[in-house]
This record gives C-alpha cells, sequence and structure tokens, in this order.
C-alpha cells in the first residue's frame, strides 16, 4: 500500500511498515521537511497515499475525497506505542477499503467513519 507519514510518526513505524511490503513516503531529511498540513494533504492526494498522522486537525478533511486517513491519538504517546497502533490499524483494513475512511486509533479503541456511498 502508497502511504504518506507525517514528520509526527516515529522512524520505527516507517521501518515496519516497509519491512511488511508498505511503499512507504517519509519527508523527514528531504526538501519537503516542515511541509504544512495543506501541503502535505495535497502531496498525499496526488500521489494517491493513506495519509498517516497524530495530529488530529486532519479529520476535518475527512468530507474531501482522499485516499485514506489514519489518525493515532493517545493518552501518552510513545514511539512503541504509536508504532503499534499504525500497524494494527493497517492490518485491519485492505488497501481497496482505505478510499475515503478515517479511522482513529486510540489507547484502546477504534473509530472509523466514512461518508455513505450513493448507490
Amino acid at each position: 500500500m502508497r502511504i504518506l507519514v507525517d514528520e509526527n510518526i516515529p522512524v520505527i513505524c516507517v521501518e515496519h511498515l516497509r519491512e511488511k511490503g508498505h511503499e512507504v513516503a517519509d519527508i523527514r531529511g528531504t526538501e519537503e521537511e516542515g511541509l504544512s498540513d495543506e501541503r502535505l494533504w495535497e502531496k498525499a492526494q496526488r500521489e494517491s497515499r493513506l495519509l498517516v498522522t497524530t495530529d488530529k486537525g486532519f479529520a476535518r478533511r475527512r468530507y474531501r475525497k482522499h485516499c485514506g486517513i489514519l489518525i493515532v491519538r493517545l493518552g501518552q504517546p510513545n514511539r512503541r506505542r504509536i508504532t503499534e497502533r499504525v500497524i494494527e490499524a493497517i492490518d485491519l483494513f485492505c488497501p481497496a477499503q482505505w478510499p475515503d475512511l478515517l479511522v482513529t486509533m486510540r489507547d484502546t479503541v477504534v473509530s472509523t467513519w466514512q461518508e455513505a456511498k450513493e448507490q
């Protein structure tokens, strides 16, 4: 699956996702480092990537057409817990389910939101 991680996602998470065979874009250490939220969003959509972040502000974009949003919101976040929750979420849904899906991973709760599709 094609994934774009926000800079707030640990490098160890990126490594685990790549080991699982995902194509992960990480802007850290590139000329794109420090992109605004709007530019990061545009990059994810332009490149057809699931956006993985801890920034709850991206939930407001759920009404726009998108390639998937995964937000990790933990009470006491650390690299290990963020990574565990990201991997768990990625494993919960197949790639075909992610377009227009918002998933929020909390400490013990998984919330999903997807606008009803017209039939």
